[in-house]
Order: structure tokens, then C-alpha cells, then sequence
């Protein structure tokens, strides 16, 4: 299984090579909920698709924090390729595997037994309670499948291989639409059918993922001996990821937070928002994507020396995704209907999404740089700083200025999803400083 060297030669080329695979996997996981939002909103009732938004959401932040953990894998594998240190990764990877096999469990027993007090504290609507509740219980139980498949995801990237996960992420979309196709549309299932679609798939992607993992060369041995906890190698990983992993949390905590406040509005705003968070789940694969790469590629040449090289590829990545994120700015900006259409065929839901649209195409210029720098401080292990940024945002800015634009009268979607940009504009503020201060400690290398 060959890898990438990202510390010679060109920049932007094997950047972007890495990238565009991460992103085309990124986009086909964001497939798993827009899918299941897609066809439920067709072929399903509107408390269906109230159902789904939710719960998708609420897996959407558990699968954000267990991939953001992840990273700390990512990173710490990359840092030692990059040191010429690769035959330690069957070390780094037995001792993930142990960790992340107790995380799975934990997930799966506490996510199916909350389900029910997760969908109250989210405001679920009443026509919609059972739904939700159902939704999270089935992916919960699922756990097992979405953790997996984020270690695995994580380890090849830290190789700098990011056409493996494309291909088995690409498995599971297909049998995604297949499942959701006949347990939705044809068996009328509802939000039951779109979640047990979902964890089949991710189920068989994690089989694709293995079978494929057991046919190639590995760049470095691994076996039996390497799956145990590893004390020192569980720390740093830990140390890696657990600040990412909060920051993301956290992050999404403050956009479900976001939600209950729309849910309170009733069952249009809910499915509106809906809607709208799956479109926006898209616009934003682009810096997100880079984001994943930028870890990677930094980590590699930071272990290497070669800060200077790290900075360089911070440049390219913010010129190219900004560049991408005006014609994203103006696609969601003035038709946001358009998109929001393809998730739903309520009119009235589509204005709302349509109208709460227009901010997140605001938050789209900005993001190219925010999501360009938080890989590139995540790839030098400045994970603390990232966390910080990001509960900074979320929690003094975007959630104070969501409630406050829903006590308007009558509420605005568009003032609402205002928040989001506005807590972007500290973000990017904060990370500006923190380059310069990263600068001057790398000074020479």
C-alpha cells in the first residue's frame, strides 16, 4: 500500500492530489444523512423529515468527534513517517485499535439508552418525538460501524494514502441509496428505514475496509503484539486528538443548541433548518477537506523540520479553496432554494432553508481560511489552540447571537443563521495571531 512523501519536492501538486480524494470520500459521507434526508423528504411524511434533520444531526457531532480523535492517530503516525520512523506505526495503530474498540462500546450502550432525553433536550417536535428518538436508537447501535470506520480512515491518511477510504466510502454510498430506496420508499419505513440503511452501509464499508487492509503491504509491520494499550503511545495520541475532539464536540454542540432554538419555532423552521444544514454539510466539503489534508501534509514535513515548507502549503491551500469559495458563495447565496429543493418538496420548508442559506453563504468566504488553518495548526500539534479558537466561536459568539435574533418578532432564519459567520469572523481573527506566534517559534526551520 504505497503512500505519499510530502516533505521533497513540489507543493501544491501532491497537496492536491491528496486532497481531491479526501474530498470526494467526504462528499459521499455526507452523502449517508443528505440521502436519507432525500429520499424520506420524497417518499415520507414532514415529521419524517423533522426526524431525520435531528437525528442526523446528533450523529453527524458524535461521527465529527470520534473522526477529530481520530486525528490524533492521523498526526502522530505522520509526524513519525515524517522522522524517518515508520516501522513504529504498527505501534501507533495496535494501540488506536485498542483504544477506539472502548469507545465503541460505550457509544453504542450510552447513545442507544439516551435516545429518548437527547431528543427532549433537542426540542424535538412533538409530532416528530418518536421518530427522532427511533432514529438516534438504530445509529447508535451502529456505533461500533462509524468508529471503525473513521480509525481506519484516519490511519490512511496518516500514510498520506487518501484513495483508500475514497474507494470504500464509495461501497457504502451505493448501499446506502439501495437501502434507503427500499426500506423508505418501498417498504415505507420512514426515519426507521432511512437510519437502518445508514448503519448497513457503514457496516459494509467497514467490511470493504478490512478486506482490503488484509490484501496489501503495509509500509510497516503489524500484528497481534501491536494490539494492546500502550501507555505511552495512548498519551500522546490523547494528547493529539482529545483537544480537537472537544473543540468539534463542542462546536456541534453549539449548532445543536442552534437547532433546539429553531425546533422551538415549530415544524417548518425545524425541517427548514434541516434541509439547510444538509446543503450546508456540501458547500463547506471543500475547506473541509483541505482542512484533513493540511494535517497531514503539515504533520509530515513538521516531524521533518521543514516548518517553512508547512507554511508554504498553508498559502496554496487558502488561495485555491478561496478562489472555489466565491462560486459556492454565489451558488448559495441567490439559489439557495434551488438547492434546498432537492431535500425537500414542502414549499414553505424550502423558503425557510432558502432564507437560513443566505448566511451560511456568507460563512463560505470565510471558511476557506478558518478550515485551512485549523489543519495546518492541527498538523504542527497545536491541537490546544484549535480547541480553544473553536469553543471560543461557538460558544461566547454563535450561540448568544442565534438566541438573540430568535426573540425577534417575527424570527428571521436569515438574522439566525447570521450567528455563523459572525463567530467565524473571531475565529479567523484568532488564528492570524496565533500565525504569527507560530512564525517566530519556528523562525529558521
Amino acid at each position: 500500500m504505497r503512500g505519499n512523501d510530502f516533505t521533497t519536492g513540489k507543493i501544491l501538486s501532491p497537496l492536491l492530489r491528496f486532497m481531491i480524494p479526501v474530498f470526494f470520500a467526504m462528499f459521499l459521507q455526507s452523502m449517508y444523512g443528505a440521502v436519507d434526508l432525500m429520499i424520506v423528504g420524497k417518499f415520507a411524511r414532514s415529521l419524517d423529515v423533522s426526524a431525520v434533520s435531528t437525528g442526523s444531526q446528533i450523529m453527524m457531532t458524535i461521527t465529527n468527534l470520534v473522526s477529530s480523535f481520530a486525528m490524533g492517530t492521523t498526526i502522530l503516525l505522520g509526524q513519525r513517517i515524517g522522522e524517518g520512523r515508520s516501522r513504529e506505526g504498527g505501534q501507533v495503530i495496535g494501540s488506536s485499535i485498542s483504544l477506539f474498540a472502548v469507545i465503541a462500546a460505550l457509544f453504542t450502550v450510552l447513545i442507544a439508552a439516551l435516545c429518548r432525553p437527547i431528543s427532549t433536550l433537542m426540542n424535538a417536535p412533538e409530532e416528530a418525538f418518536d421518530e427522532t428518538a427511533g432514529y438516534i436508537r438504530i445509529c447508535g447501535l451502529g456505533s461500533f460501524f462509524i468508529i471503525s470506520y473513521n480509525l481506519i480512515g484516519s490511519i490512511f491518511r496518516g500514510i498520506g494514502d487518501s484513495r483508500t477510504p475514497l474507494m470504500t466510502v464509495a461501497i457504502a454510498c451505493v448501499t446506502n441509496i439501495l437501502g434507503d430506496l427500499l426500506l423508505v420508499a418501498v417498504f415505507d419505513m420512514g426515519a426507521a428505514g432511512a437510519a437502518l440503511a445508514t448503519v448497513f452501509a457503514q457496516a459494509v464499508s467497514v467490511a470493504a475496509s478490512l478486506l482490503i487492509l488484509s490484501r496489501r503491504e503495509l509500509p510497516f509491520q503489524l500484528d497481534r503484539s501491536n494490539l494492546r494499550f500502550d501507555g505511552k503511545i495512548i498519551r500522546k495520541v490523547t494528547a493529539l486528538g482529545l483537544p480537537i475532539a472537544l473543540q468539534d464536540f463542542l462546536v456541534g454542540v453549539s449548532f445543536l443548541v442552534l437547532l433546539a432554538i429553531v425546533n422551538s419555532l415549530g415544524l417548518v423552521a425545524s425541517a427548514g433548518v434541516g434541509v439547510a444544514e444538509k446543503v450546508c454539510g456540501f458547500i463547506m466539503l471543500i475547506p473541509a477537506a483541505f482542512m484533513q489534508a493540511m494535517a497531514a501534509f503539515v504533520a509530515q514535513n513538521i516531524g521533518a523540520g521543514k516548518y517553512g515548507r508547512a507554511r508554504k502549503s498553508l498559502l496554496y491551500a487558502i488561495a485555491v479553496s478561496s478562489a472555489l469559495a466565491v462560486g459556492m458563495f454565489a451558488l448559495t447565496f441567490w439559489r439557495g432554494d434551488l438547492l434546498s429543493g432537492i431535500f425537500a418538496n414542502d414549499a414553505q420548508v424550502i423558503a425557510a432553508s432558502a432564507d437560513y442559506l443566505k448566511a451560511y453563504a456568507i460563512d463560505c468566504l470565510l471558511t476557506c481560511f478558518l478550515f485551512c488553518f485549523i489543519g495546518f495548526f492541527n498538523g504542527l500539534g497545536m491541537t490546544r489552540f484549535v480547541m480553544i479558537q473553536g469553543i471560543v466561536g461557538a460558544f461566547l459568539i454563535r450561540i448568544p447571537v442565534a438566541f438573540l435574533m430568535s426573540r425577534e418578532t417575527p424570527p428571521s432564519m436569515f438574522h439566525i443563521g447570521l450567528a455563523t459567520p459572525c463567530s467565524t469572523v473571531i475565529q479567523v481573527i484568532l488564528c492570524l495571531l496565533c500565525f504569527r506566534y507560530a512564525n517566530r517559534k519556528y523562525r529558521g526551520s
